[in-house]
């Protein structure tokens, strides 16, 4: 089954010739793949005026496999807590992203909590708004995309460790890219305060840590689970080290300090 977008012309613009020309733009601010090979990318999903800088400079510095499991937060309520899309077209205006079915299939017979499920993402932007940077970097890249409102650090563990097994066992190299805003709604200054929190257990490759401290500090990090179980994941993969790339808030952008929304890069390599 095809997935058509739901947010063009709001997100991101709903011409192919626009989209194209803005993503290449932010992509231009990157200062080149990373010689490392990227197990784990966060972006943020805002409207791109606000966050597509640093969505291009992180992805534009990553060094992504051609085959992409997706994680994002599911910000709508639709469909199962751990929700697979396993086959079909990813479309965005010029172009697309084909969902890797042998990966898909691979996941869902290796972690009993996914589900074959399109309704989590019918209305879901988090992970459509990062599909036109993919794209632009290589047409050829191939998707799994998961979105994830199970709130359980054993069920987050259990799946990240399940990504782990089947990356490890995959014919073909696998990356892990993460979407998810950071804190929402505060000033600019408590935004960084509780964002600089969170970022710190994403640095020590700490997923319990991130978890825990985004509970307990009530920190508005959206995607706070794909990112706790990608950390997980990337973990049993060998991960060494976590750096963020580009950070930024609504603030920069429209100048308004007194209610931002809080944007971070970060591979984990």
């Amino acid at each position: 089954m095809d997935r058509e977008p739901v947010v063009a012309g709001q997100f991101y613009p709903a011409g192919a010739k626009a989209l194209a020309a803005e993503v290449a733009g932010y992509l231009a601010q990157a200062a080149g793949p990373s010689e490392k090979p990227t197990l784990v990318a966060m972006v943020p999903h805002a409207g791109y005026v606000f966050s597509g800088a640093v969505a291009g400079k992180t992805l534009g510095e990553a060094h992504l496999a051609p085959t992409i499991i997706l994680l994002g937060p599911n910000h709508t309520g639709l469909g199962r807590p751990m929700a697979l899309w396993p086959d079909g077209v990813w479309n965005f205006p010029g172009g697309g992203l084909e969902v890797d079915q042998e990966l898909a299939d691979a996941l869902l017979a290796a972690e009993p909590a996914l589900t074959p499920d399109t309704a989590a993402h019918s209305r879901e932007h988090s992970l459509e708004v990062v599909g036109p940077f993919l794209w632009a970097l290589n047409p050829a890249t191939r998707i799994v995309p998961i979105a994830l409102a199970d709130p359980r650090l054993a069920s987050l563990k259990a799946l990240g460790e399940s990504l782990a097994r089947v990356v490890a066992a995959f014919p073909r190299p696998v990356s892990l890219v993460v979407s998810s805003d950071m804190s929402h709604f505060l000033s600019q200054q408590r935004t960084k305060d509780q964002d600089s929190l969170a970022l710190a257990a994403v640095l020590a490759l700490d997923p319990a840590g991130l978890l825990s401290v985004v509970r307990e500090r009530e920190i508005s990090m959206c995607g706070v689970l794909p990112m706790t179980a990608a950390l997980f994941a990337a973990k049993a993969l060998g991960a060494t080290s976590a750096r963020v790339v580009a950070y930024a808030t609504s603030g920069d952008v429209n100048h308004d300090h007194s209610r931002v929304v809080g944007y971070a890069g970060v591979l984990v390599e």
